[in-house]
């Protein structure tokens, strides 16, 4: 299947390594010509490094701390520069600490909103206007399936995430006659670097292996195991595609069964 976004300029945050690079490097294998982003010069070297060798589409990257506002806006303003605006975005931060919410204080409230939604909504409302003034665009953002079934000792990824959800399901509506879809793209256990790390925290916590941290973790999920950055990132690059340009205001859930709710 042709998925009519080659050629199209997508600007994928957060994408050094993870979840934002599988997106970056699935929209490249269908020609696009991505932009990555993030804090680690030396990943997003070798993520472009890896996309532009396959030889479809293309990748450059622009380092960014997404909790600077001022780098923020050095992005928008750079990809402006050298693209004239982008067709695809992926909205994508990295996951806040640990914690029960009871003890979450209000500077860290303050802080994680200003990293995790408000980087986002700057970033999405500096591009939007181009993508309505050219009748097609494409907004997704990825949450976690936290908005659905809300995770213990994930408070404010819980909270804050569901805050996305809120707006891109109200943008959604107000951008849809302009050919601009807006959905979230809610992942379970996906294989990734952060997935490895947060299963190593449990395993010291309570004197497990990784292995058996793994094994129980599985046992959740109905599909049996954790799924993979290439599938959850197939899901994606359909929903940015022109195939997918009647849904919009959607919360896609890639979770191999894990969220019990309908």
């Amino acid at each position: 299947m042709d998925f009519g976004i080659s050629g199209k300029r997508a600007l994928v945050l957060a994408s050094s390594r993870g979840l934002g690079l599988g997106i970056a490097q699935a929209l490249a294998a269908e020609g696009a010509q991505v932009i990555l982003c993030g804090r680690d010069r030396e990943r997003l070297a070798a993520g472009v490094q890896a996309i532009n060798s396959a030889g479809n589409g293309t990748a450059e990257a622009i380092p960014t701390d997404l909790t600077q506002a001022v780098q923020i806006d050095a992005l928008t303003a750079s990809v402006e520069q050298k693209y004239g605006g982008i067709d695809i975005l992926v909205n994508n931060v990295g996951g806040p600490p640990p914690k029960a919410i009871t003890s979450v204080s209000i500077d860290e409230w303050r802080s994680q909103f200003e990293a995790m939604v408000l980087a986002l909504l700057r970033i999405s409302n500096h591009f939007l206007p181009g993508m309505r003034q050219r009748k097609w665009g494409r907004i997704l953002t990825i949450a976690s399936s936290g908005v659905v079934q809300p995770i213990p000792n994930l408070g404010i990824s819980n909270a804050l995430r569901s805050t996305l959800v809120g707006w891109s399901k109200t943008l959604a509506t107000e951008v849809a006659a302009d050919g601009v879809t807006v959905n979230v793209i809610a992942p379970g256990r996906i294989h990734t670097d952060r997935v490895d790390e947060n299963d190593a925290g449990v395993a010291k916590r309570d004197n497990k292996s990784i292995e058996d941290v793994r094994r129980a973790s599985s046992a959740q999920i109905p599909a049996g195991r954790y799924g993979t950055v290439q599938e959850f990132a197939a899901v994606a690059t359909f929903l940015l595609s022109v195939q997918a340009s009647y849904v919009t205001g959607s919360i896609v859930r890639v979770d191999g069964g894990y969220i019990r709710s309908v």
